[in-house]
């Protein structure tokens, strides 16, 4: 199972202040680790949302919106994607994580959808376009 874990914002992460070097070090050492375990395919930080922008769709219309964003909590300062075997794996790989930010912090663990789930409602032509975005992705990324 793959699943995205996502690093809540804080303030501080979000007044763009740069991660303390002890976190950073405890950060490398557990990525090492996952990385060594087959657990990490990917995992960045992202700069604050001020430097974002998002693009609303409504009534068949597209808005931009440019950052910062309100509501710190509920926004995303890093984010890993791993390949587990559960949720209880990924609980188990969450609670060795060091803090990412001093004080008050969370992350969040989210399974991805696979291909499997749509199996119903997925047309062959579909399946095989999907299949060549895959390989083409998989070509990408040697």
């Amino acid at each position: 199972m793959r699943c995205m874990v996502m690093v809540r914002a804080t303030a501080q992460s979000e007044d763009g202040a740069m991660p303390d070097p002890a976190i950073l070090d405890a950060m490398g050492r557990f990525n090492e680790a996952l990385v060594q375990a087959g657990v990490m395919l990917a995992g960045e930080g992202l700069r604050p949302s001020r430097d974002g922008k998002r693009v609303r769709f409504a009534d068949g219309g597209r808005q931009v919106v440019d950052g910062p964003f309100a509501e710190t909590r509920e926004l995303i300062a890093g984010f890993w994607l791993w390949q587990v075997r559960s949720m209880d794996e990924a609980l188990e790989w969450a609670r060795r994580c060091p803090a990412p930010f001093v004080g008050e912090c969370e992350i969040e663990i989210r399974p991805l959808y696979e291909e499997a789930d749509f199996a119903d409602i997925m047309s062959p032509e579909l399946r095989e376009s999907e299949a060549l975005l895959r390989a083409q992705l998989e070509e990408r990324s040697r």
